[in-house]
Formats: structure tokens, sequence, C-alpha cells
């Protein structure tokens, strides 16, 4: 997976013809530790069909950090009828809520752009023997 679609977002885009976002109130390096600690936090759940992390996975589309230091995630599963679609959301917004800082947690669950092995890291393909 490219390191552009294994990255967290912190800034939200502005829509087309309307101001750029306003870069965080957080300090760059608190930013950078939580980034790390979330992604961190996000490589300790595992889909239990998979022996690879959700994260090198590619299921993480997006996380947003907020001023206040909440995080919203987006992900994926890598089918929509998944057994675990009621449950990996949870799995992923506990996992997220261990990190040291973080203020409220949200996991949207989405399939849009649907889930493809494309996203999957470098990492996860030699473990899955798809390289």
């Amino acid at each position: 997976m490219s390191e552009d679609a294994n990255r967290i977002e912190t800034e939200k885009e502005a829509p087309a013809g309307e101001a750029a976002a306003q870069p965080s109130a957080i300090p760059q390096e608190e930013l950078d530790q939580l980034t790390d600690d979330i992604i961190a936090a996000m490589k300790t759940v595992y889909d239990p069909e998979i022996p690879v992390d959700i994260y090198e996975l590619g299921l993480i589309y997006k996380v947003d950090i907020s001023d206040d230091r909440d995080v919203v995630v987006d992900m994926t599963l890598t089918a929509p009828g998944c057994p675990v679609a009621g449950t990996m959301p949870i799995m992923v917004e506990d996992a997220v809520r261990t990190v040291e800082g973080i203020g409220d947690v949200r996991v949207n669950m989405t399939f849009d752009p649907p889930w493809d092995p494309s996203r999957m890291s470098d990492e996860a393909r030699v473990a899955l023997n798809m390289y």
C-alpha cells in the first residue's frame, strides 16, 4: 500500500469553493505522538479470519483528530457480509480509547469505496503470501 493510503488525516479538506481547513491547534509533536499511538492501538485489532491487523489490511480509511482530541475513525470490512460487522467497530473504538490523551472516540463503518486487496500494506501481503 502506498504511504499516502495508509496515513492518518488530521485536518478536514474543505469542499470545493470553501476555505481550506485550519491547521490543528494541537502542537505538531503531540499530534505526531497521538497519531503513532492511535496506529499502534489499531494494530492490536485483528479480523478473526485473517492473521493480519486491520491497519495493515487497509481497513482504516480515515482517522480525524479534533482540536479537543476527539477521534473519528472511518473504516470498512473486507466484505459487507463479514460476520464481525457488528463487533469490529466496537473493537476498534475500544482499542483507540486506550490511547492516553484521547477524548471521545467514534467509529463509522463505510463500504464506499469497497475494500479490495490493493489497500493492503506490503507487510500484510507478505504475511498472507500475496506478493
